[in-house]
């Protein structure tokens, strides 16, 4: 519980510190419940995102569920982005990349990724209907970080300790945790296909809906046509 509450605090810029004090320790473990944090920031963000449409248009809604994302999580990730564009695009050696990924200040390579990061992501969602776009944003967010997990179980660290820019580096994951990982990856995959099915069948009934209601209007203003040339024809 401590392990999940701690990746919470991490992730997100909510006030989970009032409900336990975590120990540092903890910070190291929770690599398993990243994707846990995920559903959180991304439930929050397509919730503000729907209600938001019912209010305005969809395009003002989307701008608010990208800010409340930026909010929740504090730049989290838009900051980890700009400072790798910054060291790959900044130097050739591995030691300025590690040295720039880990200076606070943003470059002009961090600008311009951030720009383009932005506006592909406004883009590509409000390109898609809302329905199918917010099930690819709440999906695709803890999948992402389940796949961001793999990595760092699989990849060596490039820095110890000390020299990190959070002062962490995570556990391993033990064989428990990878198959607890992979079945909530597993589970996610079926909710998107229990969504996909739903949005199917939801669209299927609301397009008979509405050709049923298509062929009434036709059928009531053919019958008052006739009933008018019936009514003529007696007169």
């Amino acid at each position: 519980m401590l392990q999940l509450l701690a990746a919470c605090l991490f992730f997100t810029r909510l006030p989970f510190w009032r409900l336990a004090e975590v120990p540092s320790s903890c910070f190291k473990r929770v690599v398993p419940y990243w994707p846990l944090t995920g559903w959180l920031t991304a439930g929050l963000s397509v919730l503000v995102w729907y209600l938001s449409s019912l209010i305005v248009p969809t395009g003002i809604a989307l701008v608010f569920a990208i800010l409340t994302r930026l909010f929740v999580t504090g730049c989290l990730h838009e900051d980890g982005l700009a400072d790798f564009i910054d060291g790959f695009g900044g130097d050739n050696s591995r030691e300025s990349i590690l040295t720039i990924m880990k200076d606070f200040h943003i470059g002009t390579y961090g600008v311009i990724g951030l720009i383009g990061y932005f506006t592909l992501f406004y883009a590509l969602l409000a390109s898609l209907p809302l329905e199918i776009a917010g099930t690819i944003w709440l999906v695709g967010d803890p999948l992402a970080k389940s796949i961001a997990a793999m990595t760092i179980n699989r990849l060596p660290y490039a820095k110890k300790e000390t020299e990190a820019k959070n002062q962490v580096v995570y556990t391993r994951m033990t064989p428990p945790g990878i198959c607890d990982l992979y079945i909530r990856r597993t589970v996610t995959r079926m909710l998107v296909t229990f969504l996909s099915v739903c949005r199917s069948r939801f669209v299927s009934c609301w397009y008979l809906v509405c050709i049923n209601r298509i062929h009434k209007k036709r059928y009531r203003a053919i019958r008052e046509t006739v009933a008018e040339r019936f009514s003529c024809c007696a007169n």
